[in-house]
């Protein structure tokens, strides 16, 4: 593979970016989730005996030694990445390695006390990629001189590993849970509504046929387990770049049907690891610029004869790919009736028997690509000049590839920890490491927690309030559906953490989470702050001039609806269907209420804590009050703007800067200065004595030819 320079710093860039987008999702959220007033309020979970500090598992320890109490602490936290973020997307040298451990060191400080909000796959596989982060950025802020470029191949390889078992862990995971849906390949169909923020775009999609869907499916299954394996590891470039523009082009269908998340941006991030510098080239396919008058070489008859058998690897690939679209997933085209039906030529026994097959495959593949990274590094760091540099960049690569081998060590323990695979083949030692360090999430695992695609429809969980018990009215949220007649929201990349709870929540059915009766407590209370998760506008929430007296949540089954079939649902997006009853009745002073909030540890033991007058926690109160009021999505379509606009003006103050700079005048067409009088006399001067010396020259050279040596 070439040189990774432009790939590791659009890597790095995005990383930090997402960074920003996810601190600034989660500071919008604390008073509502962790704060005094929340769901779940945060110094509820505090420890009673203070620990040492590098036993702490969270930087919340450090807020009472500021005066902070536990949610303004959380707010700091949040801010500080935010800072720290924005300076490492607008200013390249603070990309640095130390920037990054500060990024990872936050996020899992949130991680680590931010319960069941924060345990989705994104925040996994955010706090890993912080990890390579740390490894691919240069460490530029205490060594200025630092030769990074000779072993960038060896920790970049490591975001390329990452991104494969991610992909092939997402498709094998599809296959492995046995979920029917995948095999008979109706599963886009029902994704496109069961999906956590559907867009109104996938209404539309979902009214393609049905065959066009399943044949959608094929792809999705062909993107995520078959083209993995055969390009994301090839030694040709060009089965790399079609990998690359597979996963781009799936990223972007699911970003434009599902909205905007964290996990498709740090997926699309992860993909530049298939990239290199010749790709960003503009002159990449003509070869290196040629000066003027020099011909191009032929090539000899070797170098032909590679390029040929390349070529005819890569069509055998392509083939390969085809023939497994067609072949094992059994597309058979009537063209009478012009219809496609299409289904899975094997069953879960069949594909658990070729996963055990290729377990070991993949992970020897992931050696040898390493191993191949890491000697072609060490051979570049063994032809640098000068034996104290050479020994520099040898010792960097030694300390860099070591790392690099541990966390790929570590990474193959949650990788075999699929379903269908066996972890008994890893080392016991490697497994005694990784029980070690697993608190750090250094490594994370993926596609074990596939859910089965539920064909009845899309559960919902609907709350509803009453002051009679009699009437009732629904407190729909503002990211998922409720409202038969609201149009699919546009979420973007802020994540709504109570909304996607709801909907993991109504997929498991499971009505006994603490935050769920933490929640039904908040709104009986009518505290603001939850509230506000719900809906910001106050005129959407009926209950915003008196909280209700009773509060029960219903399970309905949610459809996209028809317009063939729904003759009376024109004006609808979904139709619905009341399915069972999710949470009972109850009020303030419902024992059942009271019990569940006993067992969930949310009963109220001691008095809130009055706001510090310290200077920092001024800030961050002044901080919160400019913020309040505004959604999580405007605020960070507002800071996405605000980059936006920073990064126009700086280019247009470099096209301008650059327009004005003179054009450099040629050599045969230099602008003559006009000549002062004590120049032109020099000058003047200057001829004459030059005659003279050259009459002088002349002849000392006329005596010499007369010498008799000369003569002889």
């Amino acid at each position: 593979m070439g040189e990774v320079k432009t790939p590791r710093q659009w890597f790095l860039w995005s990383i930090a970016l997402i960074y920003v987008c996810a601190f600034a999702s989660i500071y919008v959220q604390i008073p509502g989730l962790y704060g005094d007033e929340g769901i779940v309020p945060v110094r509820l979970q505090m420890p009673k005996v203070q620990r040492p500090l590098l036993e702490q598992e969270s930087l919340l320890c450090l807020g009472p030694s500021l005066g902070l109490a536990p949610q303004q602490t959380l707010e700091l936290i949040c801010l500080l990445g935010v800072a720290l973020g924005l300076g490492a997307v607008l200013l390249e040298p603070l990309r640095d390695s130390l920037i990054y451990l500060c990024l990872q060191a936050l996020y899992l400080s949130l991680y680590n006390v931010g319960g069941d909000f924060l345990q989705s796959e994104w925040d996994v596989l955010l706090l890993e990629s912080g990890v390579l982060a740390v490894l691919v950025a240069p460490l530029g802020l205490l060594c200025r001189h630092s030769s990074y470029r000779y072993h960038d191949p060896v920790s970049f390889w490591l975001t390329r590993w990452l991104f494969f078992r991610l992909t092939f862990g997402t498709g094998v995971s599809k296959l492995a849970s046995g979920d029917p849906a995948w095999y008979n390949l109706s599963a886009l169909s029902h994704h496109l509504e069961n999906q956590m923020s559907p867009t109104l775009l996938a209404w539309y999609v979902h009214q393609l046929p049905d065959w066009l869907l399943r044949l959608g499916a094929v792809v999705v299954l062909q993107s995520e387990i078959i083209v993995p394996l055969v390009t994301f590891f090839a030694p040709i470039r060009r089965l790399r770049l079609f990998g690359f523009y597979v996963q781009l082009f799936l990223q972007l269908c699911s970003i434009l049907t599902g909205n905007c998340s964290l996990l498709n941006l740090l997926r699309i991030t992860l993909s530049f690891s298939l990239l290199d510098d010749d790709h960003f080239n503009s002159d990449s396919n003509s070869g290196p610029k040629k000066k003027k008058g020099q011909e191009k070489k032929p090539r000899s008859s070797g170098q032909a004869l590679v390029s040929y058998l390349t070529l005819l690897v890569e069509l055998a690939v392509y083939l390969f790919i085809l023939y497994c679209f067609i072949t094992l997933l059994k597309i058979q085209i009537n063209w009478e009736e012009k219809t496609l039906s299409s289904k899975t030529s094997f069953d879960q026994n069949g594909f658990n028997a070729f996963l055990e097959v290729f377990q070991e495959l993949t992970i020897w593949i992931g050696v040898l690509s390493f191993t191949w990274e890491a000697v072609s590094a060490m051979l570049n760091c063994a032809c640098t000049r000068g034996i104290a540099s050479k020994l520099w960049s040898l010792l960097q690569w030694a300390l860099i590839t070591a790392a690099a081998a541990a966390v790929f060590a570590l990474s193959v323990v949650p990788y075999t920890s699929m379903a269908g695979m066996s972890v008994s083949k890893v080392l016991p030692a490697v497994r005694d490491a990784y029980s070690a360090v697993e608190r750090y999430q250094l490594v994370g695992a993926y596609g074990i927690q596939h859910r089965l695609i539920s064909a009845e429809g899309r559960p919902e969980i609907i709350l509803e309030g009453s002051y009679d018990g009699l009437t009732w009215t629904e407190m729909n949220p503002m990211y998922k559906p409720g409202d038969v007649n609201a149009v699919p929201p546009l979420v973007g990349p802020h994540q709504p953490r109570l909304e996607w709870l709801m909907w993991q929540a109504a997929q498991g059915g499971d009505d006994t989470s603490p935050w769920f009766t933490g929640l039904i407590q908040r709104l009986l209370q009518g505290k603001p702050e939850v509230v506000s998760l719900l809906q910001v506008d106050e005129a959407q929430y009926p209950f915003s001039q008196r909280p209700p007296a009773l509060i029960k949540a219903n399970l309905y089954n949610y459809h996209f609806t028809d317009p063939a079939k729904d003759k009376t649902h024109l004006q609808n997006w979904w139709r619905r269907q009341y399915k069972k009853e999710f949470f009972p009745i109850v009020n303030l002073d419902d024992p059942t209420l009271k019990k569940l909030l006993e067992e969930s540890g949310l009963k109220e033991k001691s008095p809130v804590q009055p706001v510090s007058d310290m200077p920092v926690s001024q800030v961050l109160s002044l901080i919160r009050g400019h913020v309040k009021g505004f959604s999580g999505s405007f605020v960070l379509s507002a800071l996405l703007a605000t980059l936006a606009s920073i990064f126009l003006i700086k280019a247009v103050f470099s096209w301008a800067s650059g327009s004005r700079k003179p054009r450099p005048a040629s050599a045969d067409h230099k602008p003559k200065k006009p000549k002062e009088p004590s120049e032109m006399v020099e000058k003047s001067q200057a001829p004459a004595a030059s005659n003279r010396g050259s009459k002088k020259d002349s002849n000392e050279k006329k005596d010499s030819d007369r010498s008799p040596r000369k003569r002889k």
